[in-house]
């Protein structure tokens, strides 16, 4: 018996620890293969609302923001790399130097969630992750979004018009107003059947641990 399981996963395009944290979720769910299946969700979140389009240094801006010393930087980044290398994700050395406003990005994602074909949103999320990680792309670039968007099969010229217009934008913002308002500070937020909170970037035996025990419940 197969237990179906919705998960709603709130997180940022440019928050390294939501690629670790949807890695290891998929990992966890190719473990529990036949046992659960998940309906997921991506929902919203801006680690930098106020981001102007063209970004910011990004070593300035983690120094203004937390106050880390380059010592710590390259501490964090390099155990951000291993974490990714082991989970089959590359974070590319050197091509990530500045910080992008991701509201237009989001507002794909919400697009690609409601109307496209099963899965885009998903194949999309991690185009966009690739584009910025791997490859150094800015996601605030309407050329970036456009190309990853129809890289995962969805159609350009709805993209573009979506793009040159405003579509979506009250919704995204209603969306990230209603997990900020349930206490929702940092990404990822990974929220099972509405109820269960997993926060940041865990390996995927806690997400296997989790979901396990929901499909239990859901069998008893």
């Amino acid at each position: 018996m197969t237990t179906n399981i919705k998960i709603d996963f709130v997180s940022d395009v440019s928050c390294p620890w939501c690629v670790i944290g949807l890695k290891s979720l998929e990992i966890a769910l190719q473990r529990l293969q036949g046992e659960v299946r998940a309906d997921i969700h991506f929902q919203p979140f801006e680690l930098n609302p106020g981001m102007a389009p063209e970004g910011q240094d990004i070593n300035e801006h983690l120094t203004q923001k937390y106050g880390s010393t380059p010592e710590q930087l390259q501490q964090t980044r390099e155990a951000i790399r291993l974490r990714g290398t082991a989970l089959g994700f590359e974070f590319g050395i050197g091509k990530r130097d500045r910080i992008y406003n991701t509201f237009d990005a989001h507002r794909l994602l919400h697009w690609a969630g409601l109307e496209g074909p099963a899965g885009s949103q998903h194949a999309l999320k991690m185009a966009l992750f690739s584009a910025y990680f791997t490859e150094g792309l800015s996601p605030a670039s309407h050329a970036v979004l456009l190309q990853k968007a129809t890289e995962v099969g969805l159609d350009a010229v709805r993209v573009g018009t979506i793009l040159e217009s405003d579509a979506f934008a009250a919704k995204v913002r209603e969306e990230e107003a209603y997990y900020t308002g349930r206490g929702i500070h940092s990404v990822p937020a990974v929220i099972l059947n509405d109820r269960h909170l997993i926060s940041g970037g865990q390996p995927p035996e806690v997400f296997e641990q989790a979901l396990r025990q929901l499909a239990l419940v859901g069998k008893a």
